[in-house]
This record gives C-alpha cells, structure tokens and sequence, in this order.
C-alpha cells in the first residue's frame, strides 16, 4: 500500500472518530500520524514496521503501532472497517460540503437524523436549520451553496493530486518487459489545473497482455473494462484511469490525439482535410495511404506547422501560432533560480527561518524571499510590528552566516476593506519587498473590489500581487473584480503578478497568463509554502507558466541573484 492511501486511511479514521465524539486528542493523534507518514515516506514506514521500531518515531504509540503494522503489512485494516460500518456512510458525503466539519456534521445527525447529503439538502429547503444552534439561515443559505458547488465539482481532483497517482503507474508500467513506449495523455499531459481521470497511451506488440498485466497492479481497486486495446479501472485513491495500447507505429498518432483537447484536435482535423488529409487516433491519411511519422514532431511537420507543446493544444491560438512559426520559447523547471512567498514558524509556517535558508541552499537556490502573514491575519499567526523588526534582525544575522544564499526581506501584507496595507510605511520601506494579499472581504462587490486591489497596487512599496483572483480550485469561486483594469494598474506601477502555484489555487489562471503576457507584466511563480515539502510546488506553477504561453523572460524568478537584488533597489530608488 502506497504511503498516500495510509495517509489518506488514517484521515479518514481520525473524521470518523470525530463524528462519534470521541476524545479530541484520540482523533488529533491519527491526524498526527498521516501526516508523519507523507513526511517519512513509503519506503522508510515499511522498513520501521518490518524492523519493529515505528514505535521509535514521535507520536507513535503502541496502539497505533499495531494498527499501522496490519495496515502496511496486510493491506487493510479491521478496526477502519469496523469504524466505517458504525457510522452511516451518508455522513462522510455531508462532510464534504465546505463549512460543515465533523462537529456540526454530528449535531445534524443527532438533532435531525440526517445521515445523507439529500436529507441535508431537504432539511435546509424547508428552513429546518434556521433555528437549529450554532446554525441559522446564513449558514443553512451557506450550506445549500456548498452541496450546489460539490456536486458540479464532483470526481474532479487537483492536478497535483492526478499528476502524482499518474507518476507512479508510470513506474509500474514501464516494468513491464515487452512495453514498447508509455506516455501521460489528456489532461494530466495538457497541465489542465483540474483533471477528471488518468489518461494514459502505450505500445506494445501484443497489446491485451499489457491491458491484462495493467488491470492487474496493486494500486487498482476496480476493473471497469478491460479490453484488447483498452483497460479502465478505478484506483485505490478513486481517481480513475484509462490505458490506451495501439501498435509501435501508431503511437505518436495515439499520444497525439488523446492529449488534445477536443477543441484543439477538431482544429487540427479540419486543417488536415483542408490540405487533402484525415487524421485519427491511428495514423494520417491522403485518401488510403498513411503517411509515416515517427514522433509528435513529425506529424505536426507534416501539417506544416511547429510543434506545439502538449501544455497549449486547447485551440487557443496555438495552431495560429505554430504556422506562423511564432509559439513561445517556454519556461522550464531548470530556469527557476530562486523564490519567493515563504511562510516560517514566525507566523504558520512549521520551519525555523534559518531551515528555510539552509533548504533553499542545499537546493542550490540563489535566492529566498521570505514572506510572513500581516498583523491583520491574526489567525495564521500574523506578525506585529515588533515581530517583523525581530525577524528583520535575524535575516541580517543569517545573511552573514549564508552568504552564498541571498536572503530577501518581506511580508505577505493582507490588503485591508479600504485598499490599504498592515503596516505603516516607514516599516515596509526596511523591507526588500511586499506581497499584497487579499484574505477576507470577499463579498465585496465587483466595483469595490476592483478599488481595493487598484489602491493597493498604487501603493509604492508593493511589489507584488499574491493569488490575485482569491480562488481555491474545487472550493471557491474568485472575487469579482475588473481584471482588465487591475492588470493595467500592475503595469503602471511596475508590480509583478504572482502565480500563486500552491495545488489547490495556481492563480492567477493560465487563461489570465497569457493576457498578462501580452501586456508586458512580470510574472513570479511562488510556491506560497509552510513547510520545506511545498516548495516543490514551485514546478507545479512552471506547469501552469507554460500552459499561459510564459517564457523564460516573462518571469521575475528565473532572473539572477545579481539581477534580483539590482531590481528591488531600483524600486527603492537606490
């Protein structure tokens, strides 16, 4: 069992023991525990439980102990099963509405006996919560939106999420002997920030052996088809997946059309039959004869046409571009030189300043930009004033302990209801730089919005402009604001718009990128990360510059340490 399906049991046990009511620290100590297996990894829990020494490890007592022993080792868990059966099964579904956690969760069902997220939905049409405790009408008009937004998103997952199951079935297929070549497709190939299922295109010389040898891996939890050519299963963690298998010769045509999107391959058909050709999953035509490629270069050549990157096939001008030979020169992962938008253990961080930086220069980062919350989010650990001094003092110390890492100063500052920042200006100006957020205030209309970000962005001591939309991907909706006018503020002001590349908000939007692109702006990629594992997000945003048509020079991150430093002094005026 893959370190990502304990985790996500011992979740699932510690919800389950809050809807019965059990001891908070009972619940807090499973918790605990999936998260100490994420940070140990697969490898290292399995060789602690064959050695018998997990119980050496933080947190670990005996009970858990035994019960991460039968899970590892067996596969599966009987006290998790039993706890599954006591409970109705409807309650984990309601858990699922944003807003609702395991506590109200439990008073519905003790209360009104709703066990099911139909009956939570009827209960609030005929205003039964109105009067309930610790509810009322905002929260049940609050709940009725959340069961509207799940069920539109339901079966989506993040793209990190799919991108990592899909990574491992890689490995799993490329074991296979008689594999001819295997490749990622549809979306998770395409970067799309949101994927449905797992698409995959193989070949092989007898495909039904690999379709049979697929059906068959550990990580499936169900066969749905399994065909010659085709399998489709459900995997353990539930996201679905697709296996293609065609022919060696077929295969660049196969990768090819099952990354596209549909828009994208009915420009490319049309193209083709234009130039007298037809294409499909199995080759290009004129009339009866194919014509041979062997690669995705090759058939884009045959088309007269560049080749498109599979992050742009969405038919949003790529196939304009490729033409005219004018696609961009994208970003890659080995550009990064550096980051910014950390988050330490002065406010919700969990690493110590000096960790970061340590971890930044084993990464062989030339820079950091450190990036606390503001005094005014107070429930993250905001800093006051005094607090921002303090670490000031000690990036200065730490700067001379590590000199070959610069150490950037700055601040998440929360940008108020007014447009205004958290701390005085003479403060800000001691920073290298300022991150300009928005975190409450949501509500706001579209035109009071748009105010506030465009006061903020006129403030000179912003540098940047953290998540600007507000999103969080399968759970809100963006505020509303005039993005147009917003963006045209950024670049009067010279202020760099962050692409926030956290899994669960990768924003601003690739859509937004490219506008962003062609007016000129500066685009950072920031992994807005509180802990080391997260900075690994950082290559999650490369995905999405890429997708937003970004090149190297588009982004603020890829430049050198010399030229960071010789940016954020002009900015001062130095």
């Amino acid at each position: 069992m893959e370190k990502g399906a304990i985790a996500k049991i011992l979740q699932e046990i510690a919800l389950l023991l809050e809807l019965r009511g059990e001891n908070s620290f009972k619940s807090r100590a499973y918790y605990n525990a999936a998260r100490t297996v994420e940070l140990l990894g697969e490898e290292k829990v399995r060789t602690l439980v064959v050695e018998d020494k997990l119980q050496e490890v933080k947190g670990i007592g005996s009970a858990l102990n035994e019960k991460l022993r039968e899970l590892i080792l067996t596969g599966s868990l009987k006290y998790y099963e039993e706890l599954k059966a006591s409970i109705p099964a409807g309650l984990r579904d309601i858990l699922k509405v944003p807003g609702l956690g395991p506590r109200k969760v439990k008073m519905l069902y003790d209360t009104l006996g709703i066990a099911a997220l139909a009956e939570l939905e009827y209960a609030c049409k005929e205003n039964r919560l109105i009067n309930l405790k610790g509810f009322g009408a905002k929260t049940q008009d609050n709940i009725l939106r959340g069961i509207e937004y799940l069920r539109r998103f339901q079966g989506q997952y993040y793209y990190s999420f799919a991108r990592q199951i899909a990574a491992g079935l890689l490995e799993k297929i490329k074991a296979y002997p008689a594999l001819g070549e295997v490749s990622t497709a549809g979306s998770i190939r395409r970067c799309r920030e949101i994927v449905k299922d797992i698409d995959l295109v193989a070949s092989a010389a007898e495909p039904g052996k690999l379709t049979e040898y697929f059906a068959g891996l550990p990580q499936v939890a169900e066969v749905i088809a399994l065909g010659e050519t085709k399998a489709a299963v459900r995997l353990q963690e539930g996201i679905n997946a697709d296996l293609r298998v065609v022919q060696t010769e077929q295969f660049p045509y196969a990768l090819h059309h099952f990354t596209g999107s549909k828009e994208h391959n009915t420009a490319l058909r049309h193209r083709a039959k234009t130039m007298g050709m037809k294409i499909n999953e199995y080759g290009i035509f004129r009339g009866e004869e194919p014509i041979v490629c062997q690669s995705e270069e090759a058939f884009f050549q045959v088309l007269n046409l560049s080749y498109i990157p599979p992050e742009l096939r969405e038919n949003y001008g790529e196939i304009e571009a490729a033409e005219k030979g004018a696609l961009p020169l994208l970003v890659e992962e080995r550009d990064i030189k550096g980051i910014f938008h950390i988050h330490t253990a002065y406010s919700d961080g969990e690493n110590t300043l000096e960790d970061v930086v340590k971890f930044c220069r084993e990464a062989g980062y030339e820079y950091v930009g450190i990036s606390d919350h503001s005094q005014s989010a107070y429930y993250a650990g905001g800093l006051k004033e005094d607090d921002l001094k303090r670490q000031l003092k000690e990036i200065e110390v730490l700067k001379e302990r590590y000199p070959d890492v610069a150490i950037f100063s700055g601040v998440e500052s929360d940008i108020r209801a007014d447009g205004s920042l958290d701390y005085p200006d003479e403060l800000l100006q001691q920073l290298d730089f300022v991150i300009a957020s928005i975190h409450s205030g949501f509500k706001m209309s579209g035109d009071k919005m748009t105010e506030r970000l465009v006061k903020a962005l006129s403030h000179p001591q912003v540098t940047m402009l953290g998540h600007p939309t507000g999103r969080l991907l399968l759970g809100r909706e963006g505020y509303p604001f005039d993005l147009e006018k917003v963006l045209q503020t950024a670049l009067e002001h010279n202020v760099i718009i962050e692409l926030n590349a956290s899994p669960a908000r990768l924003d601003l939007d690739w859509r937004h990128l490219k506008s962003a692109k062609e007016l000129g702006l500066l685009v950072s990629i920031n992994p807005d990360a509180h802990r080391l594992e997260e900075f690994a997000d950082t290559y999650l945003g490369v995905a999405i510059a890429r997708k937003g048509w970004l090149e190297k020079k588009d982004v603020f991150n890829t430049r050198s340490r010399q030229e960071v430093e010789a940016y954020f002094q002009s900015r001062k005026g130095n």
